[in-house]
């Protein structure tokens, strides 16, 4: 039998007619192994959950208070030009993983000066903030750890849980006491695991007393300071600055470079020994590829230039108070920042994407998030405080966010 004759196994009947779609019944057999995308698609149209990817244009004309730009330095002129002065010298990618050619001396310059201004003994760089959680998690446990991990914590952390195959126990949001409570009686590796500013409502962990609590039970202590860095601590030098524990050799953090220093990529910051023990053994450091180089000297000249304008974390603080103030003050349901993030409650999921939306319309951009994102359920816009937002973008940001909200 010819070969363009023969009988087709993938198809149930023959094809449809050319130019009309093919019947259920006549699509090929494996176009059903995906059919439960469509059941799952109808069912977030239904609550309300459809998330939409949105291309921004380089020059757009929104007022940003959605990014986590928190510093206004993503498009500092110095920040970029490091950025292009790094991919011209050392090439548009890492070209491999850190432990193959995918270290530069820029890579180690950046860990070097990252671990200096943070107050911490040695950092390791990653290609996120997402990648270094996992890396710290999965390192430092193995089967038998107890994590006692907070109930607010940032997906990556919690990712880091599941991946560890450690025994894992949720304790209540910021909750020392039930900490505590988790460590005891257990013998063995122990570790606690913590934002240090919360991403959903902007509070911050109650650091000294979960320290406290992890040195009475010999446990250790990890923190993810993503939301700290450029904004707590004596010019920005982070939470763990703030709190005391920079340098502890019980302690270890880790930020993202992503947001304050306005670039791309995290790391992994604590006593050297630790450091070492992830290069040799955290498998999202060991089997990725390197951070790129132009996101690592943008991000070294962004720190550099944190370190002679420390006033920007002080702003950041500043604009991030009084958008709480002032929003409360026109009855708005807006929680007390710790740091730059302010959230507001929404009555809705609905009521939420309607009010982000009336606020893009207006000429705002801010954050919306909804469940699933929100551990409480509680829908709400996200804004982030800049610190280079003038007075007069304040006013305009928080009439905009006032006119446009919902009633119901």
């Amino acid at each position: 039998m010819p070969q363009d004759s023969a009988p087709s196994l993938l198809h149930d009947t023959a094809p449809a007619t050319p130019g009309e779609p093919p019947a259920a019944a006549s699509r090929p057999v494996y176009d059903a192994a995906f059919d439960w995308i469509d059941t799952a698609r109808a069912a977030r149209h239904r609550a309300g959950l459809v998330r939409t990817l949105r291309p921004r244009p380089a020059d757009s004309p929104l007022l940003d208070l959605a990014s986590n730009d928190y510093l206004g330095l993503a498009r500092h002129p110095e920040v970029t030009r490091g950025a292009a002065a790094a991919a011209h010298r050392w090439g548009a990618g890492a070209t491999g993983s850190r432990l193959v050619t995918g270290s530069t001396e820029l890579h180690a310059r950046l860990e070097a000066e990252l671990a200096a201004f943070c107050g911490f003994e040695a950092a390791l760089v990653l290609s996120s903030g997402y990648a270094a959680n996992l890396a710290a998690v999965t390192a430092l446990t193995a089967p038998g750890t107890l994590i006692v991990s907070d109930a607010g914590n940032h997906a990556s952390l919690i990712d880091g849980c599941r991946l560890s195959r450690a025994r894992t126990e949720v304790a209540p949001h910021a909750a020392p006491e039930a900490v505590r409570a988790a460590l005891t009686g257990h013998d063995g590796r122990a570790l606690a695991v913590t934002d240090s500013v919360f991403s959903v409502d902007g509070d911050a962990a109650p650091l000294p007393a979960l320290a406290e609590v992890c040195r009475a039970a010999g446990a250790a202590l990890l923190v993810d300071d993503a939301h700290g860095l450029g904004v707590l601590g004596d010019g920005g030098r982070g939470a763990l600055w703030a709190a005391g524990l920079a340098g502890d050799g019980d302690v270890v953090t880790t930020v993202t470079l992503s947001k304050s220093l306005g670039s791309q990529g995290g790391a992994v910051l604590g006593p050297a020994r630790v450091i070492e023990h992830l290069v040799n053994t955290a498998r999202s450091f060991i089997f990725d590829t390197g951070l790129a180089p132009a996101a690592a000297g943008g991000a070294l000249t962004a720190l550099q230039l944190l370190r002679r304008e420390p006033q920007r974390a002080a702003r950041a603080g500043q604009v991030a108070r009084e958008l709480h103030e002032r929003l409360t003050a026109a009855g708005l349901a807006a929680v007390r920042p710790d740091a730059a993030v302010v959230s507001v409650r929404a009555p809705s999921p609905e009521a939420a994407v309607r009010w982000a939306a009336d606020c893009r319309a207006a000429g705002l951009a801010v954050g919306c998030f909804r469940p699933p994102s929100v551990p409480d359920g509680i829908s709400r816009l996200r804004l982030t405080a800049r610190a280079d937002l003038t007075d007069a973008q304040l006013d305009t940001a928080v009439g905009t966010i006032v006119a446009t909200a919902p009633t119901a």
